[in-house]
């Protein structure tokens, strides 16, 4: 009985040895497997036309922001209003609040505005489209860009300088103050867009500075357009040599209609760290 009872307690010894051994393996192998922390995660929903507009952040697998964007339902374009309400040339605006994970690109809120008639340059830009901008700024310093302040005029004409402006982009001609947009700001154009080369405008992207600092990224898109149903419809975006705010700014952006879905995405894509 004493020898069998010795090789029970060997055998048991053994065992929780091996046990140990496979503990000490398996939690060596927990602790060196990467979490993959990829996730989209959208801001709260608005209405919008018939439907709904949200902003969102997708992360990569280490939870670093690689694209944000605003996804808005296909019924979202339908019972627009047609009314310029004013001070802007949209007759809806919405604001969308960026989710939490987008805090690490500098962008702190989006913006959709349905503008029905257009605005000016009305012989390029009069065609009912959409303004999807992405502030830097708090909402308070946007809806503080107004007519009203006393500066407004020195404002608009404080222009970002040389380093900051991105390839190819041009300011509006002086005085620059009569073609700054109030609760938006000045607006700069891509030279090298297709509208500017003979083809109608459907969709081309935005530049926007306030008082010596760029201000927004905007995709501009036509009615017309989305209408269409894009698929996957990626461009470049030009680039300028400085940012003035450090973030993680898009090298492209992206439209697509989801037919799945009957959404439509507007991505501001391959996030760049400045």
């Amino acid at each position: 009985m004493k020898k069998s009872f010795l090789g029970v307690t060997a055998m048991v010894a053994t065992a929780l040895v091996v046990t140990g051994t496979l503990g000490v393996a398996i939690s060596c192998s927990d602790s060196t497997t990467a979490v993959d922390k990829s996730t989209l995660t959208y801001g709260p929903s608005v209405t919008f036309g018939q439907g709904t507009a949200r902003a969102w952040v997708q992360t990569d697998k280490s939870g670093v922001p690689s694209a944000i964007g605003i996804a808005l339902t296909e019924t979202a374009l339908t019972g627009l209003p047609t009314t310029v309400s004013g001070p802007s040339p949209s007759a809806l605006m919405s604001t969308l609040a960026l989710p939490a994970e987008a805090a690490g690109t500098g962008f702190d809120h989006a913006e959709l505005g349905w503008n029905p008639l257009g605005h000016d340059p009305v012989q390029i830009y009069g065609l009912p489209h959409f303004d999807m901008h992405f502030y830097i700024v708090s909402s308070a310093t946007q809806m503080a860009i107004l007519p009203t302040d006393p500066q407004y005029a020195v404002k608009a004409a404080n222009l970002p300088g040389a380093a900051f402006v991105p390839t190819g982009y041009a300011s509006p001609p002086a005085p620059i103050a009569a073609s700054a947009v109030p609760q938006m700001g000045v607006h700069w154009t891509d030279t090298k867009s297709s509208e500017f080369t003979g083809q109608a405008f459907t969709n081309t992207f935005i530049y926007g500075s306030w008082d010596g600092q760029y201000i927004f990224v905007e995709p501009m898109i036509t009615k017309a357009y989305l209408d269409s149903h894009p698929v996957n419809a990626t461009k470049t975006i030009p680039q300028p040599t400085q940012w003035s705010k450090a973030g993680s700014y898009p090298t492209t952006y992206t439209v697509n209609y989801d037919a799945t879905a009957k959404e439509f995405r507007i991505t501001l894509g391959a996030l760049v760290k400045h």
